[in-house]
């Protein structure tokens, strides 16, 4: 008979990868008590260790990464303004040429 797939809250997952990185217990025992795979309670520590750095980084209480991205945007969305009036201004010119755009290949 299958097992039904259990959905897991973050804070229990927070929970037992902090109680695994305390080391106070074996991987093994956290995962009897928690009736989870030894694999998923080392996954969820490995997690927690990778990211702990990231609850630092913010500085004014914003995250670094979420400026970068912002600016980036800002970037792309001033070259497509730019490219709509360029694409506009030679629509105009070609008209006055009388060149016709719908025959170019």
């Amino acid at each position: 008979m299958k097992r039904k797939r259990r959905h897991l809250s973050a804070e229990f997952k927070a929970r037992v990868a902090k109680e695994a990185l305390r080391e106070e217990k074996s991987i093994q025992d956290i995962a009897q008590e928690n009736e989870i795979a030894p694999s998923q309670v080392s996954a969820w520590k490995k997690e927690l260790e990778e990211r702990m750095g990231e609850l630092f980084e913010r500085k004014n209480g914003v995250n670094e990464t979420a400026k970068r991205e912002e600016k980036r945007a800002e970037r792309l969305e001033r070259k497509v303004g730019q490219l709509v009036i360029e694409k506009e201004f030679l629509e105009k010119k070609c008209e006055q040429l009388g060149i016709d755009l719908s025959e170019r290949p």
